[in-house]
């Protein structure tokens, strides 16, 4: 446990769930929670560990769910995350949770249960990060697929299209940066980062570590793990307050097909009208006009600004000239495979 725990520290959000609890139990699953944030970046292992005994003190609490589920993700325990994310989506209802649970079903190798429940996320009103978390995670499972061409397409169609706001384009210019370093192409790579590095004001997506790792240059490195002081881990008994209840089994996948490079790009029918299930971004749009597209986006522009509204020369960065990737496939090319 942190020394001198104090809930105070936690959110506000985390503390209204626990009030559910008794005093000493609040206490025990708060400062389980708050152990696992902070050791998180220094030792994922061990945060994973604080994460599950404050499950199994408090497994009906949405919040201590979903901090098994994230501390699991990130500590790289997919197959456990999937878990705790389908238990979170039952118990709130959320379907936020689709994009994240279809890339965990993508990291276990479920690809073609990953599609399915890209398929119903992209039938449902989500907020719009996780819009875009659709499109990224479609990209992926398709490039995992041997579709190369086809997670090309979604990354560039969505760049053109301006989805997601400026950290909704940063993130699809991220992606699409990495889909041409891992193929062979560091130099057009670094460009497209450079373009995502101009919508990451802050750097939330630590582009720059990026962009050094491609040009060979020093990574920052994360604070010593000596600093912090890891204590073990008590093993310890469900104790909530209530009778325990089992929790409800993981949603059986279906079989995946033998080869998954086989499948269709549509993957469904209802596919054709993906572009109709996203809702308008217009007001988060209006920013993407201070920046000129690459040139090998699609054909297609994005609108141009009113007047009024155009930026200074200075104001926009440069973009990728020579970014071209290898000549897409129709999505008729790739069905015929």
């Amino acid at each position: 446990m942190p020394e001198g725990y104090d809930q105070t520290g936690l959110p506000s959000s985390i503390r209204a769930e626990l009030r559910s609890l008794t005093k000493q139990l609040a206490d025990k699953v708060g400062g389980h929670l708050q152990a696992a944030a902070e050791l998180l970046d220094v030792d994922p292992e061990q945060a994973l560990a604080h994460a599950m005994v404050a499950r199994r003190l408090a497994s009906r609490l949405p919040v201590v769910r979903e901090a098994a589920a994230e501390t699991a993700y990130l500590a790289g325990h997919y197959d456990t995350a999937l878990t705790e994310y389908r238990a979170l989506h039952r118990i709130t209802g959320d379907d936020d949770y689709l994009p994240i649970i279809a890339d965990c079903e993508r990291a276990v190798g479920k690809h073609q249960a990953a599609l399915r429940t890209l398929r119903e996320a992209r039938d449902l009103k989500l907020s719009l990060p996780q819009q875009v978390e659709v499109i990224l995670v479609e990209a992926g499972v398709r490039d995992d697929m041997g579709q190369r061409d086809e997670a090309s397409r979604l990354l560039k169609e969505a760049i053109s299209g301006g989805r997601g706001g400026r950290q909704g384009q940063a993130r699809l210019r991220f992606a699409y940066a990495d889909l041409l370093a891992e193929h062979g192409r560091p130099d057009a790579a670094l460009e497209w980062l450079t373009s995502a590095r101009t919508y990451d004001e802050n750097n939330e997506l630590e582009i720059d570590d990026r962009i050094a790792e491609l040009k060979g240059e020093p990574v920052a490195e994360a604070p010593d793990l000596d600093e912090f002081e890891v204590l073990d881990v008590e093993e310890v008994d469900d104790v909530d307050d209530e009778p325990a209840e089992a929790d409800e089994p993981a949603e059986a996948d279906e079989p995946d097909e033998t080869d998954d490079s086989q499948e269709s790009v549509d993957g469904s029918e209802d596919d054709e009208s993906d572009d109709d299930d996203f809702g308008d971004d217009e007001s988060e749009d209006d920013d993407q006009s201070d920046h000129d597209e690459p040139d090998d986006l699609l054909d297609e522009q994005t609108p141009e600004p009113d007047e009024d509204e155009q930026p200074e020369e200075d104001e926009q960065p440069e973009e990728p000239d020579d970014a071209e990737p290898a000549d897409d496939k129709t999505k008729d090319d790739l069905e015929e495979q």
